[in-house]
């Protein structure tokens, strides 16, 4: 049996480190992987405000991690405070992050199974029964207010804990323009939002017959709505981690 994928050109647009686990995949299943990171994440120095963050979480009732990344540079800033508190409970918006998190030594992690988005989240039993408590968000530098927001409407006090920064690298759109050209990608995967919008501006004028001739795929429908979407021939909304992807593309050569 032929791979599922072979042939097919797929461009990853997340951050290196974590396109490689998604592209090893793709390319066992026969896929044309093209590795052009459209978001990097950089470490930043704590705010007062986040260091503030940081010394209240001992009296925290829960902390909450919106990505792999938080995990990994929030749980680092704790630890070269000292230990994890006991007393807060864990929560993550997806099964990436909860199993960082759980990698770490960090659990039980509090996370929703279906849909991996702060909403999924939001509509979890424990993040019901909030009034009174103090939750601590562990983030990046911008990030959306739903969470805090919804929190802070049913009676909780939330601290932002940020720890990194999203920034649009500059990488050369030369050879992928060049293998588009060559009818070579068929797809292109981004996880937010913000990463479709880097995506088109780092192509520029050059890159809208790329976009034209390709599928979009994404995460879930919060990125499929964005306007830069309607560049691409069409949006398909991909299940969980690589294998929801793999089914994602094999559904679409399969029209």
């Amino acid at each position: 049996m032929s791979p599922r994928l072979e042939g097919m050109g797929v461009v990853v647009t997340r951050p290196r480190a974590a396109a490689e686990p998604l592209a090893a995949a793709l390319e066992r299943e026969g896929a044309r992987v093209f590795l052009y990171p459209a978001l990097s994440i950089e470490a930043i120095a704590l705010s007062p405000e986040s260091e503030a963050a940081l010394a209240s979480l001992p009296a925290a009732a829960l902390a909450i991690f919106v990505s792999a990344n938080a995990a990994e540079l929030g749980l680092e800033a704790v630890r070269r405070r000292g230990p994890w508190p006991a007393g807060a409970a864990v929560a993550a918006i997806g099964e990436a992050t909860a199993a960082a998190l759980r990698n770490a030594g960090v659990g039980p992690v509090i996370s929703p199974t279906e849909r991996h988005d702060s909403d999924a989240l939001l509509e979890l039993p424990r993040l019901q029964a909030v009034r009174g408590e103090n939750i601590i968000v562990f983030r990046g530098e911008g990030g959306r207010e739903r969470l805090k927001e919804v929190l802070e409407e049913r009676g909780a006090r939330v601290a932002y804990a940020q720890c990194y920064r999203r920034v649009r690298p500059a990488t050369d759109p030369a050879p992928l323009l060049a293998a588009a050209g060559r009818g070579e990608v068929q797809a292109v995967g981004v996880l937010s939002a913000e990463t479709l919008a880097n995506f088109v501006a780092m192509l520029g004028p050059g890159g809208a017959a790329l976009t034209a001739a390709a599928t979009l795929v994404v995460p879930h429908a919060a990125v499929a709505a964005h306007p830069d979407a309607r560049r691409f021939a069409r949006t398909v909304i991909a299940g969980h981690g690589p294998e929801g992807v793999i089914e994602a593309l094999t559904g679409i050569r399969a029209t």
